[in-house]
């Protein structure tokens, strides 16, 4: 068996993960041998829902795991979770926001580089089978050279999980997915509630439409002779294609992402705050891992 923890069990990932434990064949042989959540209330509902056990302290299962899930709704505590866990080299599933600060970001990654711990996780939106279309499109060139494009995806103004970083990071990936994990810059401003950003890449703008609690995601990518847009469903596979990843690195698979590419849009968050706050455009900082 496969054995695993889930660390900052409040969300939906939680619930979603141990469905697919218990009623899919492909994911039979993983046994949860706890949950943790600062709220204990959030735990007791997944024992009562699945009877996993309740973990006292998110390190009780130092020792005891073949690989861990980090799901916490604030992103301050993924690296925190962590640490306990990394000199045991097994592989994680971190959720967004990975962090929320830039240094901690680096210091985290260089951490894991140097147990050749293997990640996976993120915005779940990148596992959107529209967004991975558009991301061949704009690798292969279809319909010649990108000219830009357009994102749209909620955002949540106030919440007590890291205010704009708790959501913003959706947005923030699919255009990452499909226009490149490093844009040199942003000018960002906010309308109401609403937040508008332009990433600058090197050669094309794409804009982002952050909306308050308007859970419509939406993206395009306009090319030399084409123009291609989606609607995107929140009904995808999003849950489950990430849950596979995990089980892939679980079973001794490669990553997907580097471990750069992992914390980009923590830098790219941050230069889209700064850039509210100064009302310029902010160079995002370069990432040296």
């Amino acid at each position: 068996m496969k054995k695993i923890a889930i660390l900052g069990c409040e969300n939906s990932h939680a619930n979603e993960f141990l469905k697919f434990i218990k009623e899919r064949p492909e994911f039979s042989d993983v046994e949860v041998v706890g949950v943790y959540s600062d709220s204990r209330e959030a735990a007791e509902k997944l024992n009562a829902r699945f009877g996993v056990p309740v973990m006292e302290n998110y390190s009780d299962a130092v020792g005891q795991l073949d690989g861990l899930i980090i799901t916490a709704r604030h992103g301050d505590n993924h690296y925190k979770y962590a640490k306990p866990y990394i000199d045991s080299g097994i592989p994680m599933f971190i959720d967004k926001p990975i962090t929320v600060n830039e240094d901690e970001a680096v210091e985290f990654m260089r951490r894991l580089m140097e147990r050749n711990i293997r990640i996976s996780g993120g915005s779940s939106l990148k596992q959107d089978v529209y967004v991975r279309e558009l991301r061949h499109d704009a690798e292969n060139g279809v319909g010649g050279a990108t000219l830009g494009g357009y994102v749209r995806a909620p955002y949540q103004s106030e919440n007590a999980y890291g205010g704009f970083y708790f959501y913003a990071q959706h947005l923030v990936e699919m255009v990452c997915e499909i226009f490149g994990r490093f844009p040199i810059s942003v000018t960002a401003k906010q309308n109401g509630k609403q937040l508008h950003v332009l990433f600058h890449y090197e050669s094309y703008d794409c804009v982002g439409l952050f909306c308050d609690k308007n859970y419509f995601y939406y993206a395009s990518r306009m090319a030399e002779s084409e123009a291609k847009s989606f609607m995107i469903p929140t009904t995808g596979d999003w849950f489950y294609e990430e849950f596979k990843e995990f089980y892939s690195i679980l079973s001794g698979g490669e990553q997907t992402v580097k471990y750069d590419e992992f914390i980009s849009p923590v830098f790219i968050m941050n230069a889209i705050e700064r850039s509210l706050e100064s009302g310029r455009e902010e160079i995002i900082r370069k990432i040296e891992l």
